[in-house]
C-alpha cells in the first residue's frame, strides 16, 4: 500500500461559489480532508469523480476542518445490494478512481475565501 496526498486549494468567487479539480488520480480513495482557512461558516460541498459523476462526498453547512473516508455501497453480480445477513446493513467498500479527477464544487463559501482539500489515494505501488 502506498498512500499519496494531492492538495487542492479552492478560492471562491464573490458569490461564494467555486469549482476546482484535482490532478488525474488512479487508485482507491482513502480520505478527503477539508482544512478550513477562511470559508464562511455553512459552506456546502459536492465532491464527485469528474468522469463518472460518482458522489465522493456531499455535505451542507460545514463550519470546521474535517476528515472523511468515503465508501460506496457494494452489489452482487446480479446487481442486488450486498447486505450483512443479520441486520440488512449495506456492505461498503473503497471507491476506485481510474485516471479520473476529483471535482470539488462549493456554495456559500463567502466572498473570495480560500480552503484546502487533501485527497489521499492508495495507488498500490
Amino acid at each position: 500500500m502506498t498512500l499519496r496526498r494531492f492538495v487542492v486549494s479552492v478560492t471562491t468567487a464573490a458569490d461564494g461559489s467555486a469549482t476546482a479539480y484535482s490532478p488525474y488520480l488512479s487508485g482507491y480513495l482513502a480520505q478527503i480532508i477539508y482544512a478550513k482557512t477562511d470559508y464562511a461558516n455553512g459552506v456546502d460541498f459536492t465532491i464527485t469523480a469528474e468522469a463518472t459523476g460518482e458522489t465522493l462526498w456531499t455535505e451542507s453547512d460545514v463550519n470546521a476542518s474535517v476528515s472523511k473516508s468515503p465508501r460506496a455501497a457494494t452489489h452482487s453480480t446480479a446487481g442486488v445490494a450486498a447486505l450483512y445477513a443479520a441486520g440488512g446493513t449495506a456492505v461498503n467498500d473503497r471507491i476506485a478512481l481510474a485516471r479520473d479527477r476529483v471535482k470539488i464544487v462549493l456554495a456559500q463559501g463567502g466572498n473570495v475565501k480560500t480552503g484546502t482539500f487533501h485527497i489521499v489515494v492508495d495507488d498500490g505501488r
